[in-house]
This record gives C-alpha cells, sequence and structure tokens, in this order.
C-alpha cells in the first residue's frame, strides 16, 4: 500500500464509518496519547521500566499502527500530500546531511 491509498483508504473509512474527521485540534491530542503509548512500550521492551501485569499484551505494531492512522487523518483534513511531502523531506535531509552523520566520531 502507498501512502496515498493509505490517505484514500483512511478517507474512506472516516466517510464510511466514522461520520466525520474528529477536528485538527482533537487529532493532535490523540495523536499525542498514541505515540505515548508507543512510548510506554518501548520503555518497557527496550529500556529499564518493567512492565505491569495490565501492559504485558500491549502490541507495539498495533500501537504505530494508530499513530499512523491519526497522522494520515490530519494529513487528510489538513491537505497534505503525505507522498509528496515525505519525497521533499528525504531531498532535504540527504542535501543537508549528506555527510553529517558518516562524519559524527559518536556514530562510529
Amino acid at each position: 500500500m502507498t501512502l496515498q491509498e493509505a490517505q484514500q483508504q483512511v478517507d474512506n473509512w472516516i466517510k464510511t464509518y466514522g461520520v466525520r474527521y474528529f477536528n485538527e485540534l482533537t487529532n493532535m491530542a490523540i495523536l499525542t496519547e498514541e505515540v505515548g503509548e508507543v512510548a510506554r512500550i518501548m520503555s518497557r521492551r527496550y529500556g529499564e521500566q518493567s512492565f505491569k501485569e495490565s501492559d504485558k499484551d500491549k502490541d507495539l505494531s498495533d500501537e504505530l499502527a494508530d499513530v499512523l492512522w491519526v497522522l494520515l487523518c490530519i494529513a487528510n483534513q489538513t491537505g497534505v500530500n503525505l507522498t509528496e511531502a515525505l519525497e521533499r523531506n528525504i531531498a532535504k535531509k540527504t542535501q543537508r546531511d549528506s555527510t553529517r552523520h558518516k562524519n559524527n566520531s559518536k556514530l562510529k
């Protein structure tokens, strides 16, 4: 699935089942909540925190998909074409950082 197809599928789902998009600020708050859920899993699985019993069944892939879903919603409702945006962003990073990380002694 391409980013464009993902944006279209989310838009179709919202229009079919979701009635309408939540407003942009609500979606920003939801995105923050979802990123927090990813952080919770990451800090327990890869960091130093231990799992609570209620957290042991949390699925990282599902939580990452929740983040992507809300991000796609925000892009749709604000008119952002994520394919074009990502292509521009990669070009920007390539131009700006073409040697930066290779020359970073902390990464060797």
